[in-house]
């Protein structure tokens, strides 16, 4: 069942990339079947805003369908203060470790620091293509630990894992030919650029406060920064220490705050819809801002929250059900947070609408982690 399996995982696999999978990785995954590295329950999202659950003792063909599947599995949920449910650890989709496999471009000899056990998937494959004696994977989740060092160890893939904070790299085994990380962040932790060669490369996929999407590809060098460009994938959870706890109710609205109220035309879909590359340039460009959408308000039809991860400042913008030529504007705080989303958006537009490609990023060491400079190639 497994090699069948991995063969019709090979086939969603290419139908997503628009080519074969390139021989060496189609082997590594011959060779580490992703079963190994599943729990016995899974989650994978239903299409209507919750998640699907897959149990191998209770219905073991629709878990190993789940298995190979060119789809994200939950493995893990953390509680809330509130008492809900967020996954905090994921079997990332087939195709999608394909393709960071292959822009991470590694070279017989390199060694690899991976940020994000998780599983052990990645690891193992990483072992696999390039020897376990040059993979360093790393965790904070002793848990998640353990369990992907068990998993290795079944599938005669042994690199060093290590439970720690990924933000920190791993300084013993540095310096490193190639860092890939399996969670998201919003700027490059200061350690990996100090444990990166000249020329070595950083594979990570990128997150703002307004869109969680896109992968950084940089290089290395010789000064000790970094440059490279985002490519159109990739949506991962965000690092566990770049994680901002701030909710819109609890720690930003207050009834005795006196909004700025204007009118404007631009519409919240043009900032907060379906287009992805506006999105990613606003989010790059008007830091530390988030948006939610809200149909439980009485003032309006709909309403696009904003609001800081400061939370300092906050904007609401009304659709009032009828026309669409203006909505109403509401903002407060220190920050005009909506002013700032109209003008990203204007240069957005004057700029030619460029595509997430078209974003270079030069990083450099800062006090305490790294900044980051965004110029459009």
């Amino acid at each position: 069942m497994p090699e069948e399996a991995i063969g019709d995982l090979l086939e969603q696999i290419a139908e997503v990339l628009g080519s074969p999978v390139p021989a060496p990785l189609r082997a590594a995954l011959h060779a580490v079947p992703r079963h190994l590295f599943l729990p016995p329950t899974v989650w994978m999202r239903d299409g209507k805003g919750s998640y699907e659950r897959y149990d191998r003792d209770q219905a073991p063909d629709r878990w190993w369908s789940a298995a190979y599947r060119d789809a994200p599995l939950v493995t893990q949920f953390t509680e809330l203060s509130d008492g809900g449910l967020v996954p905090s650890s994921s079997a990332s989709m087939p195709s999608m470790v394909v393709r960071m496999l292959r822009d991470l471009d590694v070279q017989p000899g390199h060694r690899v620091l991976e940020i994000g056990t998780g599983t052990g998937f990645h690891a193992a494959l990483l072992s696999f293509l390039f020897g376990a004696e040059n993979v360093t994977s790393l965790d904070v989740d002793p848990a998640l630990t353990r369990q992907a060092q068990r998993a290795l160890k079944a599938s005669g893939q042994q690199p060093e894992v290590i439970c720690a904070d990924g933000a920190g790299g791993w300084q013993p085994n540095a310096p490193y030919d190639r860092i890939i990380s399996t969670c998201s962040v919003r700027t490059v932790p200061g350690a990996w650029l100090e444990q990166l060669s000249p020329g070595g490369r950083i594979v990570t996929p990128w997150d703002t406060a307004w869109c969680n999407f896109g992968t950084l590809i940089a290089t290395g060098q010789a000064d000790g920064t970094a440059e490279g460009s985002l490519v159109p994938y990739g949506s991962f959870m965000l690092m566990r220490a770049q994680q901002a706890d701030v909710e819109l109710r609890r720690d930003i609205l207050r009834d005795d705050q006196i909004p700025e109220r204007s009118v404007t035309e631009l519409s919240p879909w043009s900032v907060a819809g379906n287009d992805l590359d506006a999105q990613m340039h606003i989010g790059l460009h008007v830091p530390g801002v988030w948006h939610a959408w809200d149909t439980d308000v009485h003032e309006a039809h709909i309403r696009l929250w904003l609001a800081d991860d400061q939370a300092t400042s906050w904007a609401g913008v009304d659709y009032d059900g009828r026309q669409t030529s203006t909505f109403a504007v509401a903002q407060y705080g220190p920050r005009r947070l909506w002013d700032e989303v109209a003008h990203a958006h204007e240069e957005y537009v004057s700029a030619g609408r460029p595509g997430i490609a078209k974003h270079r990023l030069h990083i450099s060491p800062d006090v305490r982690s790294t900044r980051h400079e965004v110029s459009l190639a």
